[in-house]
C-alpha cells in the first residue's frame, strides 16, 4: 500500500488521478480503517488529507453561511454552539453516528462518500440544502449533496476527484430543521428509516420546505411532494396527513432483517410528520 499525506487538495487530486488500483481518502477513517481491518477493501493507494490547511475548521462566513472542513468531526460540530443554534438538525443527525469514540473521528464527508442509503447525516444535509466543493485534476465544482450518491456504495465523484469542503447555507430568519430516525435498538444502529425536514415560516405559515428520506431507496431522496404538502399551511392535521402520504408514496425500500417494505413505508410517514413538527417549533423559536 502506498500512503500519502498531501499538503493541498490539488496535490491530493493529482495523486488520486495518477494512482492505479484501489484508492481511498482518509479523513476520519471510521469507514476506511474498518474496511481495511476487515479485509473488505485493501487500498493500493491511501491518501491522508488531514494535514491540508483548513480541513479541521468550522467557519461562519460573512453572509451567514458555513464552511465545514472535511476532517471536522461530529464531536467538534456538537460542541460548536453557533452551528448547533443555526442547524440543529444537521448536527443532531451527525451526532447519531456511532459511539462517543466514533464521534471523535467521524466526518460529514466520510458519511456522504461511503454511499450508504442509510447514512444519518445525508438526509439532514439534503434537507438543509447543503452543497459540497469537489476538487478534481482540472478544476473545482459545487455539487448538491443529493447528487453525490448514485447507489449503495457508489458516488458521482470521478477519478481524481475528492470533496474539499462542505457548504451549509445561511440559516436566515424564521427557519428550523430536524432529523429523526428509527432503529431497532436505542443506540449505535443503522437507520431503518431516516427523515430530514427543513422549513421557513412567515408568521405561522410554511413558505419554504425541503424533506429528505433515507434508508428507503437505493439513494437518499429529496421529495418535492413532501415539501408541496406543507408549503402554504400552518402545519395543520390535513397538511401533516398529506406529508405522511407523500413520504410513504416516495419510498422504494427493501425487505431485510431490520425492517420490511411495509414497515419502512409506514414509518417514513410517521417520522416525516414528527420531524416537521420539531422543525416548525424551532422556526417559531419554541422548545422542540
Amino acid at each position: 500500500m502506498d500512503y500519502h499525506s498531501p499538503a493541498s487538495f490539488a496535490e491530493a487530486s493529482a495523486l488520486a488521478a495518477n494512482a492505479t488500483g484501489t484508492t481511498r481518502f482518509l479523513a476520519g477513517g471510521t469507514d476506511v480503517l474498518v474496511q481495511l481491518r476487515s479485509d473488505l477493501v485493501t487500498p493500493d493507494t491511501l491518501i491522508d488529507i488531514k494535514k491540508i490547511n483548513g480541513v479541521q475548521d468550522i467557519t461562519r462566513n460573512a453572509d451567514g453561511s458555513w464552511t465545514i472542513g472535511v476532517a471536522v468531526t461530529g464531536a467538534e460540530m456538537s460542541e460548536h454552539a453557533e452551528l448547533v443554534r443555526d442547524w440543529p438538525g444537521v448536527v443532531e443527525a451527525m451526532d447519531l453516528i456511532g459511539s462517543t469514540q466514533v464521534q471523535g473521528r467521524a466526518t460529514l464527508t466520510g458519511n456522504l462518500c461511503n454511499g450508504s442509503p442509510a447514512a444519518d447525516s445525508v438526509p439532514a444535509m439534503v434537507a438543509a440544502g447543503v452543497t459540497v466543493t469537489v476538487t478534481g485534476p482540472d478544476d473545482s465544482r459545487e455539487v448538491a449533496v443529493e447528487d453525490i450518491p448514485t447507489g449503495p456504495g457508489r458516488t458521482a465523484l470521478n477519478k481524481g476527484e475528492l470533496i474539499s469542503a462542505v457548504n451549509i447555507p445561511a440559516r436566515g430568519a424564521n427557519g428550523g430543521d430536524a432529523y429523526l430516525r428509527f432503529i431497532p435498538r436505542t443506540e449505535m444502529d443503522i437507520a431503518v428509516v431516516g427523515v430530514g425536514v427543513n422549513l421557513r415560516l412567515e408568521g405561522d405559515t410554511v413558505t419554504e420546505a425541503r424533506v429528505s428520506l433515507g434508508a428507503v431507496a437505493p439513494t437518499v431522496l429529496l421529495v418535492e411532494d413532501c415539501a408541496k404538502a406543507i408549503i402554504g399551511s400552518t402545519l395543520d392535521d390535513a397538511a401533516l396527513g398529506a406529508l405522511a402520504a407523500a413520504a410513504s408514496a416516495a419510498c422504494n425500500p427493501i425487505d431485510d432483517k431490520r425492517g420490511t417494505i411495509a414497515f419502512r413505508t409506514e414509518v417514513s410517514g410517521v417520522l416525516a410528520t414528527r420531524a416537521a413538527k420539531i422543525a416548525y417549533a424551532r422556526a417559531k423559536g419554541e422548545q422542540a
